[in-house]
């Protein structure tokens, strides 16, 4: 099999850390569910639902029947799928065959859903998502009796299997006032339930930022996304565990991913002379420049021109001149017994250095959910201890 100019690697041991902490955080009861959506957040749903299966979870969250059939060629247990946002008509009766479990956020999805789950012979598994404040997806407070009627009128067809709602924004200490205030409308609605007697069997509101800025939020299910991976949501929900913990510092995750590549060329540079398009970059002194084989068109964002930087044999070098689409230089003056076929590190340690993802967005202004997801499903991922 022939190369890519890249390859991601994926720790075994840091997701299984990490899901442990949640676990602990969240107690033993709620179940966790891994949201695997934007390919599992870069990090490739058909490597990363191996890997989690592993550390012991059995549901994961996804954003389309898409990702749903990812999820389901890769998933090695008999675990559970849960489509969050679009399916499309035609895919129901996918869905329902293959006891997908999906989110209904409108009144004419139940009618559709029960003459296909009838007309195959099986239930179908749906949660009723409510708005609550975010204004995205979801029943309305007026429309949500009806549903409930519907329901219990076709109980052998529709299987209420959840209630659910988004915060909006959990990540902020700011929003805390938005955040009770749908933390109070979810349980309004489940009070119709209860007086309409008909219950889920599932409640869940609770992401990643939500366990901590909203731990009564923590019902019988949890989505969570980012954490798993690594990343804390925000500063703000990092110092509330800090607070919380009483430390003035503290690790208790650890990053799954690391991102390599190798030299493709070396080059010489003389004083005064340009590096890359245009004259972004002129050479102070004679330089030595090594050229990496990937760029913008596989996720690295160009907006680190001249500004980010690289692992070398463990030491940082500088990105020099533009970004290209698929190539891009860095300055290796400083190092010394490099090669052509030496490895690169773009994401991860090597030696006593570190890149972290943090080195993007704080140039980029991207978002570490937004960096990750842009890298390319054609990267080969591979699982390490």
């Amino acid at each position: 099999m022939v190369k890519h100019s890249s390859r991601i690697y994926l720790s075994q041991s840091a997701l299984t850390n990490n899901i442990n902490f949640i676990r602990k955080k969240i107690g033993p009861k709620p179940i966790i569910s891994s949201v695997v959506k934007a390919n599992a957040y870069g990090h490739g749903i058909r490597t990363f639902v191996t890997m989690a299966e592993k550390a012991g979870v059995r549901h994961f969250s996804v954003a389309s029947a898409w990702e749903a059939e990812e999820v389901l060629h890769s998933r090695q247990q008999d675990s559970n799928i849960m489509i969050m946002g679009i399916l499309y008509e035609e895919d129901i009766p996918w869905a329902i065959e293959n006891e997908i479990e999906f989110y209904v956020f409108n009144l004419d999805r139940l009618p559709i859903t029960m003459e296909c789950a009838r007309k195959i012979g099986k239930k179908a598994i749906i949660h009723l998502e409510v708005e609550t404040g975010a204004n995205r997806t979801g029943l309305q407070k007026n429309e949500f009796p009806e549903a409930l009627n519907y329901l219990k009128k076709y109980n052998a067809w529709l299987e209420f299997r959840g209630l659910c709602t988004h915060f909006g924004g959990a990540e902020s200490l700011s929003n805390r006032f938005k955040l009770d205030a749908q933390h109070k409308s979810f349980n309004e609605f489940y009070s119709i339930c209860k007086k309409k007697k008909i219950l889920p069997l599932h409640r869940h509101m609770a992401c990643s930022a939500a366990i901590f800025s909203e731990p009564s939020s923590i019902y019988d299910m949890v989505r969570i996304g980012v954490l798993q991976y690594g990343f804390w949501p925000s500063p703000d929900i990092y110092y509330m565990h800090l607070q919380e913990t009483g430390k003035a510092n503290d690790k208790p995750l650890k990053r799954i991913v690391t991102w390599k590549t190798d030299i493709m060329d070396i080059r010489h540079v003389k004083t005064g002379e340009f590096i890359g398009y245009g004259t972004a970059f002129q050479a102070t002194q004679d330089m030595k420049v090594a050229v990496l084989p990937l760029g913008y068109s596989n996720g690295y964002p160009r907006a680190l021109s001249n500004q980010g930087h690289v692992l070398i044999g463990g030491k940082k070098s500088p990105i020099v001149g533009l970004i290209n689409m698929n190539l891009f230089m860095v300055d290796i003056s400083h190092l010394d017994e490099v090669k052509v076929g030496d490895e690169v590190v773009l994401i991860g340690r090597q030696n006593k250095g570190v890149i972290n993802v943090s080195s993007f967005t704080n140039f980029t202004q991207l978002v570490n959910n937004e960096m990750l997801s842009r890298l390319p499903a054609a990267i080969p991922r591979k699982i390490v201890r």
